[in-house]
């Protein structure tokens, strides 16, 4: 067997050094350059900064979002259990509806996926929001299409569906029109909860936008 780190706090601190090594930051403005280290460090993929999109202030109505207290909606139990909720400023509620009796009810009613069908049961939590999403591109587009019929509006969308059908789409979509709400999102096929929870994990931790100092990782090239 080869010798590998088992301490915690050393592998974080190696992940953290190796994806400053190899993440080119240098296009991002430095306030989103923690959040984008995040993502890189949750996928261990730095090769997606390229298809990150963030609209302009983001980051700061989520941080914002958190700061009053707001829910944070997810689309799968896998984003909610991925969020450290010890690091919310506020206690913040984490929902995840799909095991909402009504939720198969509504599925079958409407033809579509329980993840676009629990999107109708987010109402009254939907107002100044997070909305992290990081499996069902089916969700995304429920969640654009309520907000066309007038739905509350969420403080910010992170959105990071993945999949052969769909995914690409419905971030196309959200990129091109995002209905008037601030979002971030990974261009493409790519995605996933990891993603997702990376995102709200991020914002949660760094509300004051500080950026992580990449001094060294960019003297070594």
């Amino acid at each position: 067997m080869p010798s590998y780190l088992k301490d915690m706090a050393a592998i974080e601190a190696e992940t953290r050094r190796l994806a400053l090594a190899e993440a080119d930051l240098s296009q991002l403005p430095e306030s989103a350059r923690d959040f984008a280290l995040r993502l890189v460090e949750a996928g261990a993929a730095p090769e997606i900064l390229a298809d990150l999109v963030l609209s302009d202030g983001a980051l700061a109505a989520g941080r914002a979002a958190l700061d009053r207290g707001a829910s944070i909606l997810c689309d799968t139990e896998m984003v909610a259990h991925g969020i450290a909720s010890r690091d919310l400023p506020h206690a913040n509620r984490i929902v995840c509806r799909l095991a909402d009796p009504r939720v198969a009810r509504i599925a079958e009613r409407e033809a579509t996926t329980r993840f676009a069908a629990q999107v109708d049961l987010w109402n009254d939590q939907l107002e100044g929001a997070i909305v992290a999403i990081g499996e069902a591109p089916t969700a995304l587009f429920r969640l654009l299409e309520r907000l066309d019929g007038g739905a509350p509006r969420p403080a910010l969308i992170l959105a990071f569906p993945f999949g052969f059908v769909g995914a690409a789409e419905a971030k196309a979509e959200l990129a091109r029109d995002s209905r008037g709400v601030p979002f971030a999102a990974l261009r493409g096929r790519r995605g996933g909860p990891s993603f997702a929870a990376a995102a709200v994990n991020a914002l949660a931790r760094d509300e004051d936008g500080a950026a992580p100092d990449v001094s060294a990782a960019t003297d070594e090239g």
